[in-house]
Formats: structure tokens, C-alpha cells, sequence
């Protein structure tokens, strides 16, 4: 259609290495022949496809390929070929076949032999083979229970066709194959899915079932998996559905009942047994029975946990048996378990060192470090030599000690080492020897060392040692104020431990009573200790040993929200250069008083994050620096932000109307590297929302809100953007900042409507207009009547939304924004279509995109085909429909945007049930429906009433039934008018 911008198409996905012609070859040298069979029969040599002539030639190619270097006789391919009446010159017209092939391939690859021919090629040189190779691995990986590696092998399996294997070759030989070859596709696929369902994929896996099932009606296998995916998704009328549809079409079609398997699954499903539910989880490995000690402290009885490490540890040190010196060094926060984990670990290897284990406490987070020297006295003394023996200096202590273990298989377990230089002269030096070091510094300088990171325990672990400690009868019956407990613990074990005392230590304290103590984060800590056990003298041990820039660093940046903080944003914190910062940060985490999360972000541990705010109200100076670094940091978010949004949206105003920032935030060269960053801060900027809606900040802190907008249009954060939206609202309106709760309200607005709450978004939208002309900010005045128009338009006031659309047109072209005027024209579009102004609506959309296109916002292009695709499918266009769709589609699915691209999919839908493609449509909508976030159940509604009429052309009226009996469910609670048309949709299905 002319005007309509055209999106280049898509690249195809890469074949498979065997499918593709493999690459041109340096002058000289022959390249090798690939064939491909899983799709038309074509032939390679290096990157130029070979001439495989008639099809009666390429049915003789194809023969023999298929014979895998098998010799097939002149009779068996004049068979294969022509079948039970071939031609009288047969056997010359094959002979002239195979001359030509020989030609084109070369006389080593067709041999002529006993009265037949063969083609020898490498087993990879066929993708067939291939495909085969990789279907046994596949099976192996299975049978093992490595499903991610059997998953990943079928894939690559299944990219290796290219359409209908054998296309257009003639013959019975070849239908015969090409039949075997579909058939053993479709049960790598039902192997596949069934694997999918094992992995718990089964919402992803719905939409994949269904477009087979409408393609395979009669394969039960296919429905039995659908069946279960449905049940699984939540969806159980739609799985006993499909039983009665699959019932009715078997007596209708064949005359027989269901097979037993799809049978016992309908009455599980009926019964709703709890086994269906999820795929069972495989059971962890038992860890290792303690042993009784030597010269080892003794283990915990109530040692929970860590099987994973206790692994990891025992394995470096079974390693040292008659091999070289092994050396472990286990680094962690205060508190988190380091002794308890090494000595349980020492215990458990002394089968391994039968000579003997050695113990020291370095004392290396005291004030007082454990002396080499003297450490070394002890050793050789617990050894067997004589006091008079022993040497004075640390130098000849040593090389003694590495003498008396010549020929000797000990454990050495160095606890609490201050650092790798501390620890160096008391290594042995000999093999069948080792040591086992703990402490609070990362060794990475101590040479050979094999270095483990100790984290808090998981969930599971922590709940375990609380109940060893507490006892089981008291933690049953308040399992959840348990896991409360634990979790405001960090998971830390030194803090469960103290936690469990003082519950066993009081019998009338209930576990509720603990939990509400320790959910004041201000008390935590003071909470938090028993006799001389304390989580926060423990943590003051490693913050003593800091020096000033680095004691500075560790209270600045524990003052942020955030889960987790980047590099970049940590230097903004403590106002430094990225280098300087990074230096103290690694540092910090060395000292293990911080966690790398990832390459460039590091996190504190819950409680540490507490200890840290608490030295920064203790010792920050002037107090003023607090807010400063929070100032700073939410400077950072939003110039940043802004970048991100200019860059997604060129030409939006918005980004005029932001406050100032005195910091600048990061330059992105490429819109991907733009959206990455704005999805991998997601949680730190909403975090630093919430924390800096307050006095000087709280514009900025709005301001912040309305750049991060597409967290909310992705709706992978939408709920906590919503919640942190109702925070800037609720601060603005106490502040009396009209400027600021407008813009607040007008997003919370938005995310409202995203959401489906239309009745409530309306309201926000109200009161953000009042508030936008009280302040004369543009960005309400706009972006309200917009969003107003689209929620008339959803309540079917299709007068009151273009009167609203209009006005935004105004207000746009007022504040020249182009890019709004162009959002609001496409929504004026949509509006006509429901006044049945069908040219006019394309025309608008078509306004749309040439906008969109001269400012090359790609995003909303998207979003202006989007309305496009709408349009034309109402005009009749379907086929222009689903190109302006799958243009859009393809950009958000590159954008993130959830809520769109369940939305395209849902449109896609619609195009292809207008078309007649019924499959095609149901396909489509169950890709929407499997996103599970498609903008609340108005929207749901919306495409189960479409993938309802799609599956009830193909037959599957029963299940067509339970998807408008929910569709209906749905809109009667929203008290929308849709209901009407479903129960028309229903009437005959009851009637049925």
C-alpha cells in the first residue's frame, strides 16, 4: 500500500551447520560435498550450490543419500523411482541420471558397483546424518537427566529443517521417506514438549500444542501434552476440554475411544491430583556424616546445610592423597558460617590424613593477630619435636615444619587468617598434605590456592537450623512468622543461631513474638545477640580494620535502597572517579563486608546494609554528606533515564521538562546498550524513587518516575513502579507540590490503564489534569486527554474519547511534541474505527507512522504499525494487516514490551481469523495468553474470546466453550458489554 513505511525484513535464522553450504575454500584445495535432505535435495560444494537436475535425477540422488553409503541395485532405485511402472527405457534413462550426478559430484563420491551405485560422503556431510547424530545424543542426555543439554541438542536438531523433506521429489521411495521422516520429526517434537513440561515450561508450551494439535487432530500424544500444559497453566477447563474434544472427533473420525494414557490423565485431571501439579524436583545428594576428630574442634551437632560446599571442599582435599599439596581458602562475612563449614569439612576428610590435623585460631579479625612464629612452635611441638629442637626464627620454623611432614599425609585448618601473608609460612610443603584456610579477605594472592566465596544459606537451610535449635513442635504450627525470622536474618547462620537461643532460652515467647521484634529494622541489630554471641560486635571486628577512604565507602553507599548497585552508580554515591571507586569497592569485597554480584555491581548482605547506615548516623561527617551522596545518586538515575527515554522516544518533550541535575549521567552509542541498562537498573531506580520522594529531592524524585516509564510498559516491573508511583503521590500531596503530584497521578494513570484498571486510571487522570493546570506544566495537560481518550474508547464513550483525543492533539502540537501528537493520533485512529470510519482510521494511523518514521523512533513505529495492523484488519487487508503486526511484533519483542507483544500477537490473531487462517489465530493467541501479564483480565478476556472462535472453526468447540465460559467470567466481574456478544458466542455451544 503506498505510504506505508516499510520495515526491511527479517533475517532467517541460520541453518544448522549441515543444511548450510559450508564456506568457499582457498585456491588449491577441493572443498568437501554437503547434501541436504530435510527439505528440497540440494547439493554444495564450499559455498556454491551444485545443479541436482530433474526430479527424476534428484529422486536418484536422494535414493542413495538415503542409503547412507549403502550400494542400492539397478532394480531397487528403478522401483524407488517410477514404482510398479517404469518406463521401458528405465534402466538407460538411470544410467544417464548417474553420469550426470558423477559429473556434478565426482566420480570418488558416486561409485558403480555390483550392478547398483553408491554415494560414499562423511556422515557429516548429510544433514540427515546429522540430525540422527544429533537425536541420539539427545536421547543420552535424556537418559542421564541432563534435560537442558537434551533440549538444546533436539533444538539444534529441528533447525536443521528447511520445510518438507524430499520437497518435490517424485517416487514411491521417496513418499515412503518423506512419510518415516515427518513421522520421526513429529515424535521429536512430542519429546521436546514433553521434556518442556518436565522443566516446568508449560505455559510457554500451550500455544506450540495447540497450533499442532489443529494440524495433527488425531495424534493423541499431542493432546494428551496439551492437556496436561493446560492443566498446569492453570487452566483446567480448557484441559478437560480438550478430552471431550479429542473423544468426539476419535468416535466421529475413526470409531474407537481415546487410548488409556489420555483416559487416566482426564480423570486425574478431574480429581485434580496434586502429582500433575509441577514435575517433581530431583532429590539433593545426602551430605557427608561427620567423623570424631583429632586435634579438630568439635563439629556442631546441629551442622544444617552447605552440601554444595561440602562437596566443592571435600573433593580439593581427597585431591591431596598422594598428589601435590592441596590448599583451600573459604572467604565470607562475619557470621556466615566459615569455622562451622571447615571444621565439619576437616572432620569429614581425616580418612584422608591419617598422620594427623592440625588446628589454629589466626585470630586475624581481632586486633591482635596469631603470630607465624609462634603458630609454627605449637605445630611442630603437636608434631612430636622437642622444645630444645625447635628454631627461633620464623624462616627456619618453617622449612622444620615442611621437614617433620616430609612423607606425611596431615590437615592443616588455618581458621581466621588476617591475610595470604599470614598464612604463607605455615603451609606444608610436601605432597599427601593440606591445608584449609578460612577468613574474612579474599586470598586471590595466595598462589595455587583453590578459593571459595561463602554465601548465606538458602531459605531451605535457614528454616532447617531454626528448627534443630528451636525444636520441631514449636515451628510447626507458625512456620510462616519462621520464615519471617529467618529472612530478617539475612540467612546470616551466626544471626539464626542467636535468633533460636533466645527462642529456646524463652518457652513463653511464641515464634511471633520473635519475628515482630526483629521486624523493626531499626532494633535488628541490638536484637540480635545472646551471651557473647552478636551480629554487630562480629561485623565491627572487619569495619574496624578499614582504612578512612574505605570505612567512608562502606557507610556511603549502604545509605542507597537499592537490591544491588552499579559500578557507575557507586561513584556517583562517594562523588569519585569510576577507577577510585572500583579500587575500594574490590576491596570492600575482599574484606568480604561486600558482595560482587556480577561483573561492575556489588550488594550488601541485609544485615551488613543495616551495620553500614548505622555507622554512617554514627560517624559520617558533617551529617549533611548523607544526603548529598543519596542527592548525587538519584542525579545519576535521572540524567541517565533521560538519555534512555530521548533515545527510545527522539523528539518527546518530556525530556525538557525534567528538573536539572548537576551530575551527568551515561552516554549509550546504541539504543540496545540504552534499554539494557534501564531493565538491568529496573529495581535500583524505583528503590531510589521511593527513597528520594522527599523535600528538595521529590521533583527530581517524579521527575525520575516519568523517565522509567517503560519499566511500566514492559510490566515486568509494573506492580512495583505502580507502588512506588502511590509513594510520589502520596509525598507530593502532603508537600503540597501540585507540579509534582501531577506528574505522579498522570503516571500512576498510565500504569493503571496498562494494568486494565480503567475506572481508577480515570480518576488519577482527573485529578493530574487539575493539578497539571494549577502548575502550567505541559506534561499533564497532554499526556492526560490521551490517556483519557483511550479509556473512553475502552468503555465504548466513543464520542467522549475523541472529543479527550483531540484536545491532546492540541496540547501536543502546543508544547510541539511531536511524538505525542503522534501517539494521540493513533489512538484517534482506533476511535474511528469504532464509529466505523474506516478509511479515515487508516489514514490517521498512516499519519502515525510517517511521524514516527521522520523522528526514526523505532519504538514507536512499533506502536504506530500496531495501529496500522488494526486498522487494515478492519478494512478488509489482512495480509497488509499482518505485515504492518509482525513489523511491530519483531521491535517489541527486541524492546521488552510484554504487554505489546502479547498485544500483537492478540492483534496478529485477529488478522489471521479474518483471513480464515484458523490455526494461524490460535497460535497467535495463545503466544499472548502465555505471557500471563497482558494488561489485566479486560485483556485476557479480549483473547480468549478470539483464540475461542479460532479453535471452534477447527473443530475444538468444547474447548472453544471453556474459553469464553472464562472469557465471560471475566467480563461479567468488569461489568463489560462484551459479555453480551459472548454469551451469543455460547448460546449455540450450549445448545450443541
Amino acid at each position: 500500500m503506498d505510504g506505508i513505511p516499510r520495515v526491511p525484513p527479517q533475517r532467517r535464522p541460520e541453518p544448522a551447520p549441515a543444511a548450510t553450504p559450508p564456506p568457499t575454500q582457498a585456491p588449491g584445495t577441493v572443498a568437501p560435498l554437503q547434501f541436504s535432505l530435510l527439505g528440497p535435495v540440494r547439493a554444495w560444494r564450499g559455498g556454491d550450490p551444485l545443479p541436482t537436475g530433474s526430479p527424476q535425477q534428484r529422486a536418484l540422488l536422494a535414493a542413495l543419500l538415503l542409503r547412507h553409503g549403502r550400494t542400492a541395485t539397478a532394480a531397487e532405485l528403478i522401483d524407488g523411482i517410477w514404482g510398479e511402472e517404469p518406463p521401458s527405457q528405465a534402466l538407460a534413462a538411470l544410467r544417464t541420471y548417474a553420469s550426470r550426478l558423477r559429473k556434478i559430484l565426482d566420480p570418488a563420491s558416486l561409485v558403480s558397483e555390483a550392478g547398483g551405485y553408491a554415494i560414499r560422503c562423511s556422515a557429516d556431510a548429510l544433514d540427515l546424518a546429522v540430525a540422527e547424530e544429533l537425536w541420539t545424543e539427545a536421547e543420552k542426555a535424556r537418559a542421564v537427566g541432563d534435560l537442558c543439554q537434551a533440549r538444546a541438542l533436539i533444538n539444534k536438531l529441528l533447525g536443521l529443517w528447511d520445510g518438507e523433506p524430499l520437497a518435490h521429489v517424485p517416487g514411491p521411495y521417496a513418499d515412503t521417506q518423506r512419510t518415516r521422516i515427518v513421522e520421526w520429526r513429529l515424535q521429536i517434537l512430542e519429546t521436546r514438549l514433553d521434556m518442556d513440561l518436565e522443566q516446568g515450561c508449560h505455559a510457554e508450551a500451550v500455544s506450540e500444542l495447540t497450533a499442532l494439535t489443529a494440524a495433527h487432530p488425531l495424534r493423541e500424544r499431542l493432546r494428551e501434552l496439551l492437556m496436561l500444559a493446560l492443566y498446569r497453566s492453570g487452566r483446567q477447563a480448557e484441559a478437560l476440554a480438550v478430552y471431550d474434544d479429542t473423544r468426539r472427533l476419535l468416535a466421529e473420525e475413526l470409531g474407537v475411544d481415546p487410548r488409556q494414557d489420555l483416559a487416566d490423565l482426564h480423570q486425574r485431571i478431574l480429581r485434580a491430583d496434586p502429582l500433575l501439579a509441577e514435575p517433581a524436583a530431583p532429590l539433593s545428594q545426602p551430605a557427608a556424616a561427620p567423623i570424631q576428630p583429632a586435634q579438630l574442634p568439635a563439629t556442631v551437632a546441629d551442622f544444617t546445610g552447605r552440601g554444595a560446599f561440602v562437596s566443592e571442599l571435600s573433593d580439593v582435599l581427597a585431591s591431596a592423597e598422594g598428589q601435590v599439596m592441596a590448599v583451600s581458602a573459604v572467604a565470607g562475612i562475619g557470621g556466615v558460617g566459615k569455622t562451622t563449614l571447615a571444621v565439619h569439612v576437616a572432620h569429614a576428610a581425616r580418612v584422608h590424613f591419617p598422620d594427623g590435623q592440625l588446628y589454629v585460631d589466626l585470630q586475624g579479625s581481632g586486633p591482635r593477630v596469631a603470630e607465624p612464629q609462634a603458630v609454627l612452635g605449637a605445630f611442630l611441638r603437636a608434631l612430636g619435636t622437642a622444645d630444645a629442637a625447635i628454631p627461633e626464627t620464623l624462616q627456619e620454623r618453617s622449612a622444620l615444619f615442611r621437614s617433620v611432614l616430609d612423607g606425611r599425609r596431615v590437615l592443616l585448618l588455618l581458621d581466621n587468617a588476617r591475610d595470604a601473608a599470614q598464612v604463607r609460612p605455615l603451609l606444608p610443603g610436601t605432597a599427601g598434605c593440606a591445608a584449609l584456610v578460612t577468613s574474612r579477605h579474599r586470598m586471590v594472592d595466595l598462589a595455587g590456592a583453590h578459593l571459595v566465596d561463602l554465601d548465606v544459606m538458602s531459605p531451605e537451610e535457614a528454616l532447617q537450623l531454626f528448627t534443630r535449635i528451636v525444636g520441631e513442635e514449636r515451628v510447626a504450627s507458625e512456620r510462616e512468622a519462621a520464615l519471617d525470622v529467618v529472612a530478617a536474618c539475612g540467612f546470616l547462620p551466626l544471626a539464626i543461631r542467636i535468633a533460636a537461643s533466645r527462642l529456646a532460652a524463652r518457652r513463653t515467647w511464641t515464634v511471633s513474638v520473635l519475628a515482630a521484634k526483629l521486624a523493626d529494622e531499626r532494633r535488628r541489630l541490638d536484637e540480635l545477640q545472646a551471651g557473647d554471641l552478636a551480629v554487630k560486635a562480629t561485623f565491627e571486628l572487619g569495619y574496624g580494620q578499614l582504612e578512612p577512604s574505605q570505612a567512608r565507602a562502606f557507610r556511603l553507599l549502604g545509605l542507597a535502597d537499592g537490591p544491588d548497585i552499579s559500578l557507575a552508580a557507586a561513584a556517583a554515591v562517594l562523588d569519585l572517579a569510576e577507577e577510585k571507586a572500583e579500587d575500594l569497592l574490590e576491596s570492600l569485597v575482599d574484606a568480604s563486608l561486600l558482595e560482587s554480584a556480577a561483573p561492575g555491581r556489588y550488594r550488601y548482605h541485609d544485615l551488613v546494609r543495616l551495620y553500614a547506615r548505622s555507622c554512617a548516623e554514627r560517624d559520617e561527617q558533617p551529617p549533611s554528606e548523607r544526603g548529598a551522596a543519596l542527592s548525587r545518586l538519584l542525579d545519576f538515575y535521572l540524567a541517565t533515564a533521560a538519555q534512555v527515554y530521548a533515545i527510545e522516544r527522539p523528539g518527546d518533550r518530556l525530556v525538557d521538562h525534567l528538573s536539572p541535575t548537576a551530575r551527568e549521567g551515561l552516554h549509550f552509542t546504541t539504543r540496545s546498550q540504552a534499554v539494557d541498562w534501564l531493565f538491568a537498573e529496573a529495581g535500583c531506580l524505583l528503590a531510589c524513587v521511593q527513597q528520594s520522594a522527599d523535600g528538595a529531592m521529590l521533583r527530581r524524585s517524579a521527575d525520575l518516575l516519568m523517565a522509567a516509564v517503560d519499566l511500566a510498559e514492559s510490566r515486568v516491573d509494573a506492580r512495583r513502579y505502580e507502588a512506588t508511583a502511590r509513594t510520589v503521590v502520596e509525598a507530593a500531596h502532603i508537600a503540597g507540590d501540585a507540579l509534582a503530584e501531577g506528574r505522579a497521578r498522570t503516571f500512576l494513570a498510565h500504569v493503571l490503564s496498562l494494568a486494565g484498571e480503567f475506572h481508577r486510571s480515570d480518576d488519577e487522570a482527573r485529578l493530574a489534569y487539575e493539578l497539571g493546570r494549577t502548575a502550567a506544566d505541559p506534561v499533564p495537560l497532554g499526556r492526560v486527554p490521551n490517556q483519557r481518550g483511550i479509556i473512553a474508547l475502552y468503555e465504548h464513550r466513543y464520542e467522549e474519547a475523541q472529543a479527550h483525543l483531540r484536545e491532546a492533539i492540541e496540547a501536543f502540537r502546543a508544547d510541539a511534541n511531536r511524538p505525542g501528537e503522534a501517539s494521540a493520533v493513533c489512538n484517534l485512529s482506533r476511535v474511528q474505527l469504532e464509529l466505523d470510519q474506516i478509511d479515515s482510521a487508516v489514514e490517521l494511523a498512516l499519519e502515525g507512522v510517517r511521524i514516527y518514521a521522520e523522528l526514526d523512533s523505532v519504538l514507536r513505529i512499533a506502536n504506530a504499525q500496531y495501529a496500522l495492523g488494526v486498522a487494515l484488519t478492519r478494512a478488509g487487508r489482512s495480509t497488509e494487516a499482518l505485515t504492518q503486526l509482525s513489523n511491530a511484533l519483531a521491535t517489541f519483542r527486541e524492546s521488552r514490551q510484554s504487554l505489546w507483544l502479547g498485544m500483537a500477537h492478540y492483534r496478529m490473531a485477529e488478522a489471521h481469523l479474518a483471513a480464515g487462517r484458523h490455526a494461524q489465530a490460535s497460535a497467535h493467541a495463545e503466544q499472548a495468553l502465555a505471557l500471563q501479564d497482558i494488561g489485566g483480565d479486560w485483556r485476557r478476556a479480549n483473547v480468549l474470546t478470539v483464540l475461542g472462535r479460532a479453535l471452534s472453526a477447527v473443530g475444538m468447540s468444547v474447548r472453544a466453550a471453556a474459553c469464553w465460559r472464562e472469557a465471560l467470567d471475566l467480563y461479567a466481574e468488569l461489568g463489560s458489554p462484551e459479555a453480551d456478544e459472548v454469551r451469543g458466542l455460547l448460546s449455540p455451544a450450549a445448545a450443541a
